[in-house]
């Protein structure tokens, strides 16, 4: 086996937290009583993909404040909070209030760009102003210059009984720069880090100097840690999908394994205008999985990760997975649980 390069020093899963139509709250209370056994298994961070008009979490931010009073320890992430569903105002007000909630635990990560279907949900997101809205980067810079306690008003002080401040309460110390960017080109990379921001890359990513997943991931993070001023000690935290059969039942693994094949068919294909390309989920023993995240490009280059969780599964099949992970997968990996 290749020896690892950077021994994992940060283990994490991700979930997209799927629910029912007509009994919603059992969905999100699973998704607390994941985040609830990561924290156990020693997990480092957990974190919640964003779904609008889906049946997916559409407040990440809002089950994270849940979740910060059920763990302690655990760092809360989403991955990511698209900012064109948003004001940037008012999410700043929201992501201080659960970090301050949970003790300076939020890492918040955020792509830009106008909402997905936008032409569809205008009217009803921006009935007013859709024609004029910036979907752009300045919208994030924004978000981060409210949370480093920029001023957003000329009036501080008394009025009458109420008090008032110049810039968004509770302020969190510390919050704005624990922020993440979700890129997935080379522009969006080259903005991240010129701009400070930690790299979330994924399992889906731009297609540019070839249809190989590992070798366009690689070149990213490359890019990233060439351009960040802090060179090769910039964070950057890696997304796949990987799924260890080591307690999985017959069964069990027969679906994990169909679950992967029926995604493969993507893998190596250009997708869609801007030419996108999928990772292969990787379903095997915790050995296999290894041998093949560190004889890649990619992995050996990151010492965080955010292992994606299927969408699709059963309570009991996360619950093993994240066993698995935790237990077997992170140590072959050079990972060791916090004391």
């Amino acid at each position: 086996m290749t020896r690892v390069t950077r021994p994992l020093r940060s283990l994490g899963f991700l979930t997209i937290g799927l629910f029912d139509r007509e009994n919603p709250r059992a969905g999100h209370e699973t998704t607390l009583s994941i985040i609830e056994r990561g924290e156990r298994l020693g997990f480092d961070s957990a974190w919640l993909r964003d779904r609008h008009l889906q049946y997916g979490i559409s407040s990440p931010v809002a089950v994270l404040a849940a979740a910060s009073q059920r763990t302690s320890r655990i760092r809360l992430g989403t991955a990511v909070i698209p900012l064109g569903w948003e004001n940037p105002l008012r999410l700043a007000e929201d992501l201080a209030t659960v970090d301050v909630l949970a003790g300076g635990r939020l890492e918040p990560g955020f792509s830009v760009g106008a909402p997905r279907r936008y032409d569809e949900i205008a009217p009803a997101l921006y009935p007013d102003t859709a024609d004029q809205e910036d979907f752009g980067y300045e919208r994030l810079a924004r978000l981060r210059r409210f949370l480093a306690g920029e001023r957003v008003s000329p009036f501080s002080g008394t009025e009458g009984i109420e008090e008032y401040s110049e810039r968004v309460e509770p302020h969190s110390t510390g919050l704005a720069d624990r922020l993440w960017y979700g890129a997935g080109s080379p522009a969006s990379t080259t903005w991240a880090a010129e701009n400070g921001f930690h790299l979330l890359t994924s399992s889906v990513i731009q297609s540019v100097h070839s249809t190989d997943f590992d070798v366009e991931q690689d070149a990213q993070i490359r890019l990233y840690r060439e351009t960040h001023p802090d060179g090769e000690n910039a964070r950057v935290s890696q997304g796949l999908v990987v799924v260890p059969t080591d307690s999985a039942t017959p069964e069990q693994r027969r679906r994990y394994e169909a679950y992967a094949e029926s995604r493969r068919g993507r893998v190596g294909i250009p997708q869609g205008p801007r030419g996108l390309l999928f990772a292969e989920d990787i379903v095997g023993t915790s050995e296999q999985i290894a041998e093949r995240l560190l004889s890649s490009r990619s992995f050996p280059q990151v010492d965080e990760v955010a292992f994606a969780l299927p969408f699709a599964f059963e309570p009991d099949d996360y619950a093993r997975i994240l066993e698995d992970i935790a237990g077997r997968l992170g140590p072959l990996l050079g990972w060791a649980p916090t004391a």
